[in-house]
């Protein structure tokens, strides 16, 4: 059921041609973001708060509404996704997360 309400969300956002033509950089940051923030647990990570607030400020125009909506359903869709991967493909995702999380400073070298 929660995958289903997830998909479904995902599917309306991607569903508009013209939404997606107005916000391609919103959409894509949140789901970029939201694949790493949404992988934290899964992979063992503990971030950094402060550098999500940074990467926040410098990458997200302050009045970008979609933003917030868009993040959580990636987020959500990541972590989610994270408990059906196979072992190896779990290794190679938590793996790129990390050093994606490093070069942000979400964590510590």
């Amino acid at each position: 059921m929660r995958l289903a309400l997830i998909l479904g969300m995902a599917m309306s956002l991607v569903g508009s041609a013209s939404a997606l033509a107005q916000g391609t950089s919103t959409f894509a940051l949140a789901n970029e973001l939201g694949s790493v923030l949404g992988a934290e647990k899964g992979c063992g990570l503990k971030f950094n708060q402060d550098a999500i607030k940074a990467f926040i400020e410098a990458k997200v125009k302050a009045d970008d509404m979609k933003f917030p909506s868009l993040l959580s359903t990636m987020s959500q869709g990541a972590a989610w996704r994270l408990g059906e991967m196979s072992e190896s493909e779990k290794t190679a995702y938590c793996a790129q997360v990390g050093r994606v999380a490093r070069t942000f400073k979400f964590v510590g070298n």
